[in-house]
């Protein structure tokens, strides 16, 4: 497609759940409902066409060691947009990937800076390790280098105990999240256990990641609050042999992962069933493939999410709550189109028709 290119999509166009129009028209890299006059070099794809699809937990730029090169995210982020998504919030990476906003062919991605992370209470090399006392200025930094968002580790392994226990103080939490609002940052936090939550809502963070840990006590608080959950269920499936890998060592916190992977479809269906906005995140990056979006949406339906809210938890009402537009008149042009309604069932996902980004066809 050239630059003259004018795209006509035509069939089935899901602006929003309700909201089917039978064709748009992509000039200039935007949509617009109105046929532009004296067209000549038209394009047009057939089919059911979604906005792009957004993953709020991803990590372009990051391995199982680390930071990776630049051919290697470019690597992921384009196996990311081959499964239709065009929208990533990079949920914490060490490597800077601000390069990837010069590249048309690349998903949009919305940064939430570094990790931070507890000393010794993370990952090796993914994140910031600092104490209590340096959390303000580190989440200063990090909102001041991210795109709205901001990403603390919650929880870990706490090596004196054997098990998951909360990283940081209250007091600490508290004015770390005051100065990320000040900024204009939102704050998410990974979270698997339940003794971090309360804390961390309470302090007013925006949203958690994984949230295995929720309980009776602590759902009515997120829901009061309106605190957003990205429950990642294909990598919560990993629990099991992550506890195998842990129990000579940690039996403790190994017992602890299955209790928290065996009820996870019940955490899930009980957040969503209380009116806690859930969102479609695949935590790829680091030890998972990227390109899961379908298998994560798939997910909440097994976990009793009617498929319509989870097919919005990667499309209408993510996009929304990202503050991103999706099919609208003058949006960037992206979309994915499908053979069949992915309304009915959402494993059409998994396989795009066609990818639009900015208005071209890739692939």
């Amino acid at each position: 497609m050239s630059d003259r290119t004018v795209l006509h999509v035509k069939g089935r166009v899901l602006v929003g759940p309700d909201d089917v129009r039978d064709e748009l028209w992509v000039v200039g890299g935007r949509i617009s409902y109105e046929r532009p006059a004296g067209a000549r070099d038209v394009r047009t794809v057939e089919g059911w066409a979604l906005p792009g699809l957004v993953d709020a937990h991803c990590h372009v730029g990051l391995g199982a060691h680390g930071p990776v090169p630049e051919d290697v995210a470019e690597k992921q982020a384009l196996t990311d947009r081959e499964a239709g998504t065009l929208l990533i919030r990079d949920a914490g990476s060490p490597s800077d990937t601000r390069w990837t906003d010069d590249r048309e062919d690349l998903p949009k991605i919305i940064r939430a800076g570094r990790h931070i992370a507890r000393t010794r209470r993370y990952i090796r090399n993914f994140a910031h390790e600092i104490e209590p006392g340096d959390l303000v200025a580190y989440v200063a930094q990090e909102a001041r280098r991210g795109d709205g968002w901001v990403k603390l580790v919650g929880d870990w392994i706490d090596r004196g105990t054997g098990d998951l226990g909360a990283c940081w103080p209250r007091d600490a939490v508290e004015a770390a999240i005051t100065e990320a609002h000040r900024l204009g940052a939102r704050v998410t936090a990974h979270c698997f256990a339940e003794d971090s939550l309360r804390d961390l809502v309470e302090a007013g963070i925006d949203c958690i990641e994984h949230a295995t840990g929720l309980t009776e006590d602590t759902i009515p608080l997120f829901a009061s609050r309106g605190v957003a959950i990205v429950p990642t269920l294909v990598n919560i499936a990993l629990f099991p042999q992550l506890a195998a890998d842990g129990e000579a060592k940690f039996p403790a916190w190994s017992a602890h992962m299955r209790r928290l992977h065996e009820r996870r479809y019940d955490t899930v269906r009980a957040a969503y069933d209380a009116g806690i906005p859930v969102f479609v995140g695949t935590d790829a990056g680091g030890t998972l493939p990227h390109g899961l979006v379908a298998a994560e949406v798939a997910e909440l339906v097994t976990a009793g999410i009617p498929p319509l809210d989870a097919l919005s938890a990667t499309a209408w009402g993510a996009r929304s709550w990202l503050g991103r537009p999706g099919l609208d008149e003058g949006a960037p042009g992206d979309l994915v189109v499908y053979d069949e309604d992915p309304r009915a069932d959402v494993r059409v996902l998994a396989a795009p028709r066609r990818v639009v980004l900015n208005g071209r066809v890739t692939g």
